[in-house]
């Protein structure tokens, strides 16, 4: 059972200890907090390709905003939503608010995610291409997951998830938008 549907299960009182226990490990969490390698020249590609960005998190949205204040170099990720959002991954709502707010169609996003249940289940559920980045190398055989985990795209780091935008899901990079003018 996902963590989050066991806790609201829960009795009030013992949702109250399990939140202070996950708050706990929260912040230990913020205090050994780092940048994956990678996100900032990813991040940095996107913006200057005029290509918003977007973040779906279980996290708290104290953590986000941590997270932007401490160790973000770059504007916000907008919208963040956050688990203070619902119904959480893997249901697409997240992806359809993000969807509305940039006023494109889910089929045009990109759900780029590290949980094959959680990330790629909510992207292909709404319709969008999905990128399962392992850098950890927990699946070493994508085609054995359930249907509705099963990435479009498969990436080892935040460097082969650009590659894959630039040379699969044809993102222009700044350079080439120049020479097409």
């Amino acid at each position: 059972m996902d963590i989050l549907e066991y806790i609201k299960s829960l009795s009030p009182e013992g949702q109250n200890e399990a939140n202070r226990h996950i708050a706990d490990i929260e912040q230990q969490a913020l205090k050994d907090m780092q940048l994956m390698p990678g996100v900032l020249e990813l991040c940095s590609l996107l913006d200057a390709a005029g290509i918003p960005r977007a973040l779906v998190t279980r996290n708290v949205n104290t953590s986000v905003e941590f997270f932007h204040k401490t160790h973000f170099t770059l504007p916000p990720f907008f919208p963040a939503l956050t688990r203070e959002f619902t119904p959480y991954k893997p249901h697409p709502a997240s992806l359809h608010t993000i969807s509305e707010h940039w006023g494109i169609p889910a089929s045009e996003m990109c759900m780029i995610g590290d949980s094959a249940r959680d990330d790629v289940g909510c992207g292909r559920s709404a319709g969008a291409v999905t990128i399962l980045l392992d850098t950890e190398g927990n699946h070493t055989d994508v085609s054995a997951l359930p249907e509705e985990q099963q990435p479009d795209f498969f990436a080892k780091s935040l460097h082969e998830v650009t590659e894959i935008l630039h040379y699969k899901v044809k993102l222009v990079a700044p350079d080439e938008q120049e020479k097409k003018k």
